[in-house]
């Protein structure tokens, strides 16, 4: 009994992170900014990227200035240091994954749920290859061992 009760206990962990500063895309998003203004895809745009500590100062200089979370964001600007974000999904190494490729294709929310609406970011679907290869599936994507997976 115990032993279950420390694994459902974990499974919640994972749901929500921690964050070092709290964020709300709730309440980024209703002022009318979009995923890709602040998670850009520089390169070729296989991966998405935390946003620049610049990128929020832009409004946190007079925006809610006085609070002791944005004055910790500001402290990382300043420093020119990356806030360390916790990363709420990530692949194995072996895992070959384009957001360029996905993003063409399907919505942000269909992986990342309808972050819209969340005051704290978790995992709201699962990333395991079944769940991967049903939406694959779903949208006639190749489903081809090599197709997501980088050769050994």
């Amino acid at each position: 009994m115990r032993l279950l009760c420390l694994s459902l206990l974990g499974a919640l962990l994972l749901l929500a992170q921690d964050q070092p500063i709290p964020y709300s895309h709730k309440t980024h998003l209703k002022m009318g900014l979009k995923c890709n203004e602040c998670h850009t895809m520089p390169g070729k745009g296989e991966a998405a990227t935390f946003p620049a500590e610049s990128k929020c100062m832009t409004c946190h200089t007079a925006i809610k200035k006085e609070s002791k979370h944005i004055q910790l964001l500001a402290e990382y600007a300043a420093r020119k240091e990356p806030v360390p974000w916790v990363r709420v999904y990530k692949l194995p190494g072996f895992v070959w994954f384009s957001h360029k490729v996905h993003t063409a294709v399907v919505d942000c929310a269909q992986c990342h749920g309808n972050v819209a609406e969340s005051e704290v970011i978790k995992k709201e679907k699962p990333i395991t290859m079944n769940a991967c290869m049903a939406c694959h599936d779903e949208h006639k994507a190749p489903n081809e061992c090599n197709f997501c997976h980088n050769p050994a």
